[in-house]
């Protein structure tokens, strides 16, 4: 009985044991339950790489510092300057003398053309000599005189430079005079012709030119038209036209050409400048229409002045109109209520005087 007691005894304190050990054991987490192949991340597949993983953020500033800003490329070093050149410009006739003075115009243009092959314009200037400074490189000088030209191809590094260029032609200077005084170079207009086929008005090649201005021209023949203009007589010339009605507001001009014109024929020479003078012969006349011989004009007059043959030289309104005229006779005809008088008188070079028609009691009555 003794040793069947203690059988059955020793089987609940196994028992208790085995609880106890169940109770203090460690429970295992999803991950630990899970095989070892589902723990870990798949391997990625032959021929696909695995993706990379997104770049981290920067940890905030703490409070109260500013945020970092990211790092930027590196700052690129300035790029140089280009070297610089002075070049200093001048032109001489064919043949060498001093350089001109005047009537010059310079280019410089970039010697690389643009895609359309234009060049581009660098520098311009009009004085005799100019000094520009420009960035090394290749370029083309030009410079204009009159009709003549010339052009040089020019390479620049950095220096001070001086490049002078011949022209191939001759000066032609032309002034004025009137009983032996110099005229105003505003009162002549110049023009010059190249003769062809026994034309001396053959080709028209420089309109406008003014007295006193050196032109340069190729060697060879010109025809030179001087006119003087009349600066007097533009004001009544515009009175006549406003009282025909043919405009409603009429701008008198600064001057018009009066027919005081002389021609002259020269011959140029490369290298040479050659020196005209052109004398008019003319003279400004003021018309009066008056009862008597020195006595008061009369106002609201016409006036119209004829050449000897009958051309029309000019129309003119007023009491005592001006006008310019070459030298030789004219025929004058006044207009005044209704009634026409004529009377004719001389033009002498310089001697500028009044003409005076006398409203005689014989006077033409208008038609």
């Amino acid at each position: 009985m003794r040793g069947g007691l203690r059988s059955t005894w020793r089987i609940p304190a196994a028992l208790v044991a085995l609880l106890a050990l169940l109770a203090h054991a460690e429970p295992q987490t999803p991950s630990d339950a899970l095989p070892a192949s589902a723990s870990q991340p798949a391997a990625p597949a032959p021929g696909n790489p695995a993706s990379p993983a997104p770049p981290s953020e920067p940890a905030p500033a703490p409070a109260g510092q500013p945020a970092e800003a990211p790092a930027g490329p590196p700052a690129e070093a300035p790029a140089s300057q280009p070297a610089q050149a002075t070049l200093s410009l001048s032109a001489v006739l064919n043949g060498g003398g001093a350089p001109l003075t005047g009537g010059l115009r310079w280019r410089v243009f970039a010697a690389e053309a643009d895609p359309d092959g234009s060049h581009p314009l660098i520098f311009e200037s009009s004085l005799a000599q100019p000094t520009l400074t420009i960035p090394a490189g290749d370029y083309v000088v030009h410079v204009a005189f009159g009709l003549a030209s010339a052009a040089k191809r020019v390479k620049l590094g950095a220096e001070v430079r001086s490049e002078r260029l011949a022209l191939s032609a001759g000066a032609l200077k032309i002034e004025g005079t009137l009983a032996d005084a110099p005229i105003d170079p505003s009162k002549l207009s110049l023009a010059i012709y190249v003769p062809q086929n026994r034309n001396p008005l053959g080709k028209l090649i420089y309109a406008k030119g003014k007295a006193g201005d050196i032109i340069g021209l190729p060697e060879g023949s010109y025809h030179i038209v001087s006119t003087f203009l009349d600066t007097v007589g533009a004001h009544s010339a515009a009175s006549a036209a406003a009282n025909t009605g043919k405009s409603a507001v009429v701008a008198p001009p600064a001057a018009i050409p009066s027919n005081s014109i002389v021609n002259a024929d020269i011959n140029v020479v490369s290298g040479k400048r050659i020196d005209v003078t052109i004398k008019h012969r003319c003279a400004t006349l003021t018309l009066k229409l008056v009862n008597q011989p020195g006595a008061e004009a009369l106002a609201n007059t016409t006036f119209t002045v004829l050449t000897p043959g009958g051309d029309v030289i000019r129309e003119l309104v007023g009491a005592f109109p001006s006008l310019v005229l070459a030298e030789g006779e004219y025929v004058v005809i006044a207009r005044h209520e209704s009634k026409v008088y004529q009377s004719t008188f001389q033009v002498r070079t310089g001697v500028d005087r009044d003409v005076e028609v006398v409203a005689e009691e014989n006077g033409k009555q208008e038609p």
